[in-house]
C-alpha cells in the first residue's frame, strides 16, 4: 500500500503551492492537503481547486482543527504548532512550501547557522517560545529539509542555504500554468489587487482610497480584496464609481490565471507579483507593482519595516 503523504495548510499560498510540489514530485505518489478548519479564503480555494484537474494521487482532505499527527509539507514553518509537532515526529524529510517573504527569512535563518531560533521578523519571543525556535530550527538541520518557492533567491542566499544542507527547488506553477483560464477573470483592462498594508496600520487609508478613485476616474477597474483587508474598507472602495469589487475569496494565482494580453494588474508590494508574473508574463499580461509614496507611510510604518516591505520580490 502507498503511504500518504500529509500537507498541512493554512492559506490560499500554501494550499496552492502544495499542489505544486505533489505535481513536482516532492511529497510522494499520494498526498493528502489538510487544510487548517475555519478558514474561510481556504474553502474558497478548496473549491477552486477542486473544479480543475487535480494531478494524480492528490487528496484535497476535510479541514481539521488540529494537523495531522504526521506531516511531510507545512507552509508556516514559524507556527509554534508546526514547530511542536516537528520535535514530536522527531527527524525527517520535511517540505516547506511558499508563504510569501517568511519562506525567505526561513532561507536566512536556516542559512545562518544551527543556532538562529526560527522566529518571525521583529517577533519579541519570550525565552520559552525562543528556546522552541532554537528547538526547531535544530531538528531542522537534523532533517532532510525542502524548500519549495516561486520566489527570486539571491545567489549568495541559495549557495549558503544548500551549504546548510536545505535543498532549495525552484518551481514556477507547472501545473497551474497547464490548467485552462478560470471563467472568473474580469473583462477590465485594469485589475487592482487588494493591501494588508491599510488594515496593518502602515499606510493611510484615505491617501490609498484616493489613488483607488483617481485610478477609476481614467478607466474601469476589477478590485480584488486583500483577504486581510478591512471589510469596511472594501465596503467603501465598492462605493467608487467605476469600481467593480470581486469577492472571489480564491488566491489571485487562481482567478487571474485568464487575463489576456492588453490587461494589465496593478499592486502595492506583494509576492503575488513574482507568481502573477510567471503566470502571466507568457500570455502578454503587464504585471506592475506600485511604488509606495513617502506621504502614504503612517507613523508606525519604521524605516526599516518600509525597507522590508518594498523589498518584496517582485
Amino acid at each position: 500500500m502507498v503511504e500518504q503523504a500529509s500537507a498541512w495548510v493554512e492559506s490560499p499560498l500554501q494550499m496552492l503551492c502544495a499542489v505544486e510540489a505533489h505535481h513536482a514530485g516532492l511529497l510522494g505518489p499520494a498526498t493528502a492537503i489538510v487544510p487548517r478548519a475555519g478558514l474561510r479564503p481556504l474553502e474558497a480555494t478548496g473549491r477552486e481547486l477542486r473544479s480543475m484537474a487535480l494531478p494524480e494521487g492528490l487528496e484535497l482532505a476535510e479541514p481539521r482543527e488540529r494537523m495531522p499527527r504526521r506531516v511531510r509539507a507545512v507552509g508556516d514553518a514559524f507556527s509554534g504548532k508546526v514547530q511542536l509537532r516537528w520535535l514530536l515526529s522527531g527527524p525527517g524529510r520535511v517540505v516547506v512550501v511558499d508563504d510569501g517573504p517568511a519562506t525567505l527569512r526561513l532561507l536566512e535563518l536556516l542559512a545562518g547557522g544551527p543556532f538562529r531560533p526560527l522566529l518571525r521578523a521583529r517577533a519579541e519571543a519570550r525565552p520559552l517560545r525562543r528556546a522552541l525556535g532554537l528547538a526547531a530550527a535544530v531538528r531542522l538541520r537534523l532533517s532532510d529539509v525542502s524548500i519549495f518557492t516561486a520566489l527570486p533567491v539571491d545567489g549568495a542566499l541559495a549557495a549558503a542555504a544548500r551549504r546548510a544542507g536545505v535543498h532549495l527547488v525552484r518551481h514556477e506553477f507547472a501545473w497551474l500554468r497547464a490548467q485552462p483560464p478560470s471563467a472568473a477573470s474580469p473583462a477590465e483592462r485594469t485589475v487592482v489587487l487588494g493591501t494588508s498594508l491599510v488594515r496593518n496600520g502602515l499606510v493611510r487609508r484615505d491617501h490609498y482610497l484616493r489613488w483607488l478613485t483617481d485610478l477609476a476616474a481614467r478607466e474601469p477597474v476589477a478590485y480584488f480584496p486583500h483577504r486581510r483587508e478591512d471589510p469596511v474598507d472594501v465596503a467603501l472602495i465598492r462605493e467608487r464609481p467605476g469600481i467593480t469589487v470581486h469577492d472571489a475569496g480564491a488566491p489571485a494565482e487562481l482567478t487571474l490565471r485568464g487575463l489576456d494580453a492588453g490587461q494589465r494588474v496593478l499592486s502595492l508590494p506583494s509576492t503575488a507579483i513574482t507568481s502573477l508574473r510567471v503566470l502571466l508574463s507568457p500570455r502578454g499580461v503587464a504585471v506592475e507593482p506600485v511604488d509606495v509614496p513617502d506621504d502614504w507611510w503612517t507613523s508606525r510604518a519604521a524605516p526599516a519595516l518600509r525597507s522590508h516591505v518594498t523589498g518584496v520580490p517582485g
